[in-house]
């Protein structure tokens, strides 16, 4: 069930907390660090090891002096370096990754209607900024770079979904060529992040404040797949760890209705159906079945593998992966793990106490 994710993290935690210890005295960058899974990754690198610098790379100045702002307080705020500066330009990059041990690439645009106008401007953030990272991590030796991907590029219908489909053949591709250097490159891909501000949840917060009248709802029959933050810092971190070079790494993590998330968040308003917006899908895909013969399943994930590494086969099979059945596919509307309103609940508590 949904506690399998910490319970397998446990073995390398205090209190179930992952304490990254990996990451004692190295430099790590994230790229647009200071969105909302930029801000959490950073607090909880500082409070869980003790690296020797934190470099926050990020185009919008006015956020990287509130991020500023937000940490004065901390302890550890001296590691904190803010690197201004656009994954379009390789230059830049390459600059800022002088001396760095781990990247965490998280800029991106991500809006799907936005994507279905402004195609120009996703591709040259997301594609052309990916392959920017990736020259300028060959050019810096790095130890590992992990991309954050979207379930929305698996069988992509829409641009923004297209773009990170491209974004993630660049990075694991990218292993392919790094020739003498020790660079892992690996993505994750998980669903939508709980209290994250591209989620529906603050928006129908924010309906709700407003004192608005009904919730509106575009398919009754949509799914989504959920994950809460601390789920996919330690994603991450385990793919920093980790990866062997060249993986997608997908979580194992629940699935819920977006009419029974609305009705959990307001019991006593009504559902308005609204219609799909352009580019939505009803159910999200993290595994289509074409990639069955190169997924395996762990306790806690599964991981796709590129075809032209066949090391990684056996690395999984030794460590006690299976490898996933012809025939199989991972959908939030098939999904096996299901979150129930009482849980989502919990969850968004936890939030408002950590907000």
């Amino acid at each position: 069930m949904i506690g399998i994710f910490f319970a397998i993290l446990r073995r390398k935690t205090t209190n179930g907390v992952n304490m990254a210890k990996f990451l004692d005295n190295q430099v790590i960058l994230v790229t647009g660090g200071t969105g909302s899974f930029g801000t959490a990754f950073i607090r909880h690198v500082l409070e869980n090891s003790n690296p020797r610098k934190l470099i926050i790379f990020s185009r919008d100045e006015l956020k990287q002096f509130d991020m500023q702002n937000a940490f004065q307080a901390h302890p550890k705020k001296d590691l904190l370096r803010f690197f201004l500066g656009d994954v379009r330009s390789y230059d830049r990059l390459k600059i800022a990754f002088r001396d760095v041990d781990y990247v965490v690439h998280a800029a991106a645009l991500k809006q799907v209607p936005a994507a279905e106008y402004n195609p120009f401007e996703f591709v040259h953030t997301n594609i052309s900024g990916a392959e920017n990272v990736v020259r300028a991590a060959f050019d810096s030796n790095l130890k590992g770079v992990v991309a954050l991907s979207t379930d929305k590029a698996c069988s992509p219908i829409n641009l923004y979904g297209a773009t990170k489909l491209v974004s993630d053949k660049i990075f694991t591709s990218a292993q392919h060529f790094v020739g003498r250097n020790s660079t892992k490159f690996s993505v994750v891909r998980y669903g939508n992040v709980l209290g994250s501000r591209g989620s529906v949840i603050p928006f129908f917060r924010k309906l709700i404040a407003d004192s608005a009248d009904h919730i509106p709802i575009t398919d009754e029959r949509m799914t989504r797949f959920w994950i809460d933050m601390n789920q996919a810092i330690a994603l991450v971190l385990d793919a920093l760890e980790n990866a062997q070079g060249g993986e997608i790494f997908v979580p194992k993590i629940p699935s819920m209705k977006i009419t029974d998330l609305a009705k959990a968040m307001a019991p006593n308003l009504p559902q308005k159906i609204v219609g799909i917006r352009p580019g939505e899908k009803l159910h999200e895909v993290m595994i289509v079945e074409d990639d069955a013969r190169n997924t395996f399943e762990m306790d806690n994930k599964y991981v796709l593998l590129p075809t032209y590494i066949n090391k990684l086969a056996e690395h999984y099979t030794k460590i006690g992966a299976k490898q996933t059945p012809d025939g199989f596919s991972y959908a939030s509307n098939t999904n096996t793990q299901w979150m129930d309103a009482a849980t989502l609940q919990a969850k968004l508590n936890t939030l408002k106490t950590a907000a």
